[in-house]
């Protein structure tokens, strides 16, 4: 239920412009949190040397920008505000890159420019800006980076001004007006449920609740109307009238819907583990997850997870996505959940590995699976349009938990191998780009560093490598773009 009175509604969700809040931020008690003193090995150093390839061809074709071209030696734009500095800023901290954070700090300081008659996505910015700015906070220390987090945080907001708890899917930065993407008036279930550890670590940091009533609100919302007629396995859309899910749509653990279930487990652990129906809706929807979703290839029983087209007829495809969530069921093993989810992890990020066996050694984009008992064909299926490489991080973030979690070194030898088919097909003179099919050799390049590759992808390799944890799962919980966030007690 959603309130009627669509003014009274607005009022309750408002958030305060930054300017008004000045006086109340204050920095909250955290963690001593370490210093990162750099690699300790081989490893680790190769790791270093790929991030500082990559920064080195950022700052010199695309200082400032967004994303770097590295063969047209150009850049793009998406948001407009130097998303690759602002991604990479935890991941320089961790890697012990003081240069090169002092750097993109400086530029943070002076450049950085949220005052833009510009409309981005929420979800997009409130993981990669505000999570990367609240991260880079929480390491240093340094009230900068707050500052600038709660800059786009309350322009952010102008979204929850929805007619309904389901905020709009793009917001104007400078006007602070939400709209629906141009195909209708929906937003995606990952979309609008996975801002919640952002805007509560802002809340909580300056000292502002308003910030996560008004993320958490959604949350709540989805919570109370269900997920019922797929047993907690929700719909990939809402619409932002009514607030309803709409029926029949595919259910799956990709695009438009991954993040979500991730986000309920890491809520409860952010939250000190006190929000009982986040842990019990998790539970719910993984229960299902192996009834509705889970089966086994043909012919070598590689363990993975459709989907439902239409809510109804199962399809054997899984999106590299999809390799988020052995991370997450190894997250919730050490957490208290049953031990079967560890071996479902197991059986799950073993199929992520098969996906790197390609000619390139490079992941595809998404997969299909045999299932037919007896034919020639291969366990794994790589259609044309599905064999490109955007260089993401889901199987090594997986590997990087259950590394944690398990201590076999079988994930670092995994992770090592993915990233020397990186070093070999998709390192280019000035940085690294995505390739067009991970299925031909000489590769041909897509042109593009994601932000992602240096914020999640790097960053989790040198994770795993480490000789030690360097980041604590019982004092940090990741976002779902890579970054630390602290865990309230």
């Amino acid at each position: 239920d959603f309130d009627t009175n669509v003014e009274d509604s607005l009022e309750k969700k408002r958030v305060k412009p930054v300017d008004e809040q000045a006086e109340q931020v204050k920095q909250v008690a955290e963690p001593n949190y370490p210093k990162f003193s750099g690699p300790t090995n081989d490893r680790m150093r190769a790791v270093q040397m790929a991030m500082k390839h990559a920064w080195s061809g950022y700052k010199q074709f695309a200082w400032g920008h967004d994303h770097l071209r590295p063969i047209a030696k150009s850049f793009t734009e998406w948001m407009n505000c130097g998303l690759t500095i602002i991604d990479s800023l935890d991941t320089l901290l961790i890697m012990g890159m003081d240069e090169e954070f002092a750097e993109a700090k400086t530029w943070v300081e002076t450049k950085l420019n949220f005052d833009q008659d510009r409309y981005v996505s929420l979800f997009e910015t409130t993981i990669r800006v505000v999570g990367g700015l609240l991260s880079a906070f929480h390491l240093t220390g340094d009230r900068l980076f707050l500052q600038k987090a709660e800059d786009i945080g309350s322009r952010l907001t102008g979204a929850f001004d929805s007619p309904s708890p389901i905020p709009f899917s793009d917001v104007n930065m400078k006007t602070r007006k939400g709209k629906s993407p141009s195909w209708g008036s929906d937003s995606s279930l990952s979309e609008v449920s996975s801002i919640q550890l952002e805007f509560r670590d802002l809340a909580r940091a300056t000292n502002n609740d308003s910030y996560e009533k008004a993320a958490f609100r959604i949350s709540e919302h989805i919570h109370n109307i269900g997920c019922n007629a797929h047993e907690g396995l929700c719909d990939m859309f809402l619409s932002t009238v009514d607030g309803k899910f709409k029926s029949d749509t595919a259910i799956t653990f990709g695009a438009r819907a991954d993040s979500y279930y991730e986000y309920l487990l890491k809520q409860w652990l952010q939250t000190g583990k006190k929000i009982d129906w986040l842990l019990e809706d998790y539970k719910k929807s993984m229960t299902s997850m192996i009834k509705l979703l889970l089966r086994q290839s043909e012919p070598n029983k590689l363990t993975f997870v459709g989907e439902l087209l239409n809510g109804r007829n199962f399809s054997p495809k899984m999106d590299h996505l999809v390799c988020f969530l052995p991370g997450t069921l190894a997250l919730g093993v050490q957490n208290g959940l049953p031990p079967e989810h560890l071996e479902i992890a197991k059986n799950l990020s073993k199929t992520c590995r098969e996906m790197y066996s390609t000619l390139t050694g490079l992941a595809p984009e998404i997969v299909h699976f045999n299932m037919i008992p007896g034919t020639k064909e291969p366990d794994v299926i790589i259609k044309p349009l599905d064999a490109h490489c955007l260089l993401r991080p889901e199987a090594f973030e997986a590997w990087f938990y259950l590394h944690a979690v398990t201590g076999d070194t079988i994930y670092q030898e995994w992770g090592w191998e993915a990233f020397q088919a990186i070093e070999k097909f998709a390192k280019v003179q000035y940085g690294y780009s995505s390739v067009n099919n991970v299925k031909k050799i000489p590769v041909q390049y897509k042109d593009m560093m994601e932000s992602f590759f240096l914020a999640e992808s790097l960053k989790y390799l040198y994770l795993l490598f480490a000789d030690e944890p360097l980041i604590k799962l019982n004092e940090y919980v990741f976002n779902t773009e890579g970054h630390p966030l602290p865990i309230y007690k």
